[in-house]
């Protein structure tokens, strides 16, 4: 019921579908006053939520700073996070937007700073039947040098709550002491140290896959209105409010 009401809630957080409910009131009121309402609300949320200076800074208030590991130290074992691959109708893989987390992981492991990759991430939709994106992960990971034994299947997760608790069995059955490091996109990262730490781990933070970051203001980033952004606040959205959930709920 948990996960219905998570995939629930992302589709209401979208401010697209705000401008869609609020249009839908629109078509089928009768009173003028109303409809007037609506329609300044409409272009209100069109332009706060389509300027790129206000989503630019609320996200590096949210996500997590870069970090910077020693490579003299050593961890037993890298946790990487899944939702950076899917697959198509006929369930051949492919990487999306969020596939640094797979190169950032394959780097830690080349460059002798993890000793495994913990694989995390099951079957995250909510009607479709797929395989595990474990499944596809670990397949481009043997690709990319990484040997067998260093790779650890976690394949039933379909949240990030479920993330930590089945990965906590897993490292727990192989008797991984010590900090791990957990490698997950920066605007990811927040809720998910507090999820990994409930369920018990020591971890390391390593955040990635940053959409967005330091740069130079222009034009393009500050005043022009991005239509674009309409769908990326839900994301924003998804990782605060479900930080809040999760907290309240006792999983953070």
């Amino acid at each position: 019921m948990f996960f219905i009401f998570s995939k629930i809630l992302f589709f209401l957080l979208s401010p697209l579908t705000w401008m869609g409910l609020l249009l839908l009131l629109i078509l089928f009121s009768n009173n003028s006053k109303l409809k007037r309402k609506l329609k300044v609300s409409i272009i209100a949320i069109s332009v706060l939520f389509t300027n790129p200076f206000l989503y630019r800074n609320a996200v590096m208030l949210w996500q997590t700073n870069p970090v910077e590991l020693n490579k003299t130290t050593v961890y037993e074992a890298g946790i990487l996070l899944g939702g950076f691959s899917g697959y198509d109708k006929y369930s051949r893989g492919f990487f999306n937007r969020a596939s640094d987390r797979f190169i950032e992981a394959t780097n830690l492991y080349h460059q002798g700073i993890i000793k495994k990759i913990i694989i995390t991430g099951g079957n995250g939709a909510l009607t479709i039947d797929q395989p595990a994106e474990s499944f596809f992960v670990s397949d481009q990971l043997l690709k990319n040098g990484i040997p067998k034994e260093a790779i650890v299947l976690e394949s039933n997760s379909r949240n990030t709550y479920e993330n930590a608790v089945f990965t906590k069995k897993v490292v727990d059955s192989l008797q991984l002491k010590g900090t791990l490091v957990l490698i997950t996109s920066a605007e990811h990262m927040p809720r998910s140290i507090k999820v990994f730490k409930k369920a018990g781990f020591s971890i390391q933070p390593y955040p990635c896959d940053y959409d967005i970051y330091n740069e130079r203001l222009d034009l393009s980033n500050t005043i022009a209105p991005d239509p674009s952004l309409l769908e990326d606040w839900k994301y924003l959205f998804k990782e605060i409010v479900g930080t809040l959930v999760y907290q309240l709920t006792g999983k953070a």
